[in-house]
């Protein structure tokens, strides 16, 4: 991929964004009605506002994007210094039954899981209860059998070898465990993680987790960085640590006491909560609704995915990770254990499978380690992370911005780059 400079980026985002907004001449552009959140620390003075011709980009993009056909909706939240600057709901929860976006409705969260699963490590991590240079085998027995393939230049696994070093809760937290199964590659191994790995059968999370020391590790631990199911793995050590079950914990130590009401996991959400339906695109690039329900809530709690949340709810986490651990006057985690989280620990390789440079990886997050070098309109050392639904979060500790976009979009061959939440960072990045 040719290296873009940040002045590149930031025309060629400003085009794309006036080539939508000129798509969009019905669109009113009007903002909509701040929640009632509360500010990160009651002590931090009002910030800036957001410049008025910003909010109007950002609401034309939306109800651009949704003109065009080309999603179903956004709910849109930004903060600055943490306090909201700007929110905007565009497009519907359900286009059929015309239910509208709103602040209430739900969304599957998908792979912005994993930092809340971070989070509940970093908690126990904090307390002595588990060490970042633990070996997973002193919590998961059976991970100590775990070996790891040896392939050929095709991928094709040619033997076999005892890992070295072994596996650490570091590793599984920076995603350079050598767990894969994300099927983002066309090899054997991969092949046999999507078929004998977690999804392979029924099973809550012990039970899930318990097949995987039967597969091979794609590489030794802390080689490299590998979208995969280490998270998974994590939340289960979790729950083994915390002696409770992984959403019990969650909710006891970060959702009831962040005032997050209205996030858990699939099974526990009622049948009639406002949840946005799925859609997708078909071979044409036409919006349509995703096959199946709305949700099939499973019967197990992923550390990697499955929670539902809403955007005011994941801004209070978010928030939460800006202020340093702390969210009105709520403390859940020190500041040092934060700081570490979005430390790296793998430099680079982030992402490089699509072609993404400048991205590094902390404790269950992505940080900026290059803001030259990637295509994402960033600033050194922000961190974020994003679901395969289209959800997206982002800090940036040097501008103070803290952004949440949130869409139901599963991802297909017609649906394109979920582009909308990027330019929208783009413009309120912008100094």
């Amino acid at each position: 991929m040719q290296r873009l400079t940040q002045t590149t980026r930031r025309i060629a985002l400003s085009t794309l964004a006036a080539a939508i907004l000129a798509s969009c001449g019905g669109c009113g552009g009007e903002s909509t009605p701040l929640p009632e959140l509360p500010a990160a620390d009651a002590a931090l003075p009002e910030p800036a506002p957001l410049a008025g011709w910003r909010k109007s980009l950002v609401n034309l993009l939306l109800e651009g994007r949704v003109m065009q056909g080309a999603r179903s909706g956004y709910v849109a939240l930004v903060a600055r210094d943490g306090r909201l600057t700007h929110a905007k709901t565009a497009g519907f929860a359900d286009i059929a039954a015309e239910i509208p976006m709103s602040m209430e409705t739900q969304f599957q969260m998908a792979s912005m899981t994993k930092p809340v699963t971070a989070v509940a490590t970093m908690l126990l991590v904090e307390e002595g209860r588990i060490g970042l240079d633990d070996p997973v085998e002193k919590y998961l027995p059976g991970f100590a059998k775990m070996r790891v393939a040896v392939t050929d230049d095709d991928g094709k696994v040619v033997g076999e070898v005892a890992q070295d070093p072994p596996m650490k809760i570091r590793h599984l937290l920076s995603f350079s465990s050598g767990i894969g199964g994300a099927g983002f590659e066309s090899t054997d191994l991969d092949t046999t993680w999507r078929g004998g790995g977690l999804y392979a059968g029924d099973g809550d999370l012990a039970e899930r987790i318990d097949r995987l020391p039967d597969l091979l590790l794609f590489e030794q631990p802390g080689t490299r960085w590998r979208y995969g199911a280490s998270l998974d793995v994590m939340a289960r050590i979790v729950e083994i640590v915390a002696g409770e079950p992984f959403e019990v914990f969650l909710k006891r130590r970060i959702f009831d006491p962040l005032g997050m009401r209205h996030t858990a996991f699939g099974k526990d959400v009622p049948e009639d909560a406002p949840l946005a339906r799925m859609y997708t695109q078909d071979d044409a690039g036409e919006l349509i609704p995703a096959p199946g329900p709305t949700y099939k809530a499973a019967d197990w709690t992923p550390g990697g995915s499955g929670l539902i949340s809403t955007a005011t709810d994941y801004m209070r986490f978010a928030l939460m990770l800006r202020n340093d651990g702390e969210y009105n006057g709520v403390r859940i985690l020190e500041s040092a254990k934060v700081k570490r989280m979005r430390a790296l620990e793998v430099p680079s390789g982030v992402l490089g499978n699509f072609g993404i440079e400048g991205l590094g990886f902390g404790l269950g997050v992505s940080v900026v380690a290059d803001a030259e070098k990637t295509i994402m309109p960033s600033r050194l050392d922000d961190f974020w992370w994003s679901g395969a639904y289209g959800t997206h979060f982002w800090i940036s500790p040097s501008t103070g911005v803290v952004l949440v976009v949130l869409q139901q979009n599963k991802m297909s061959e017609g649906g394109g780059t979920p582009i909308a939440p990027f330019i929208v960072q783009q413009l309120v990045l912008t100094d």
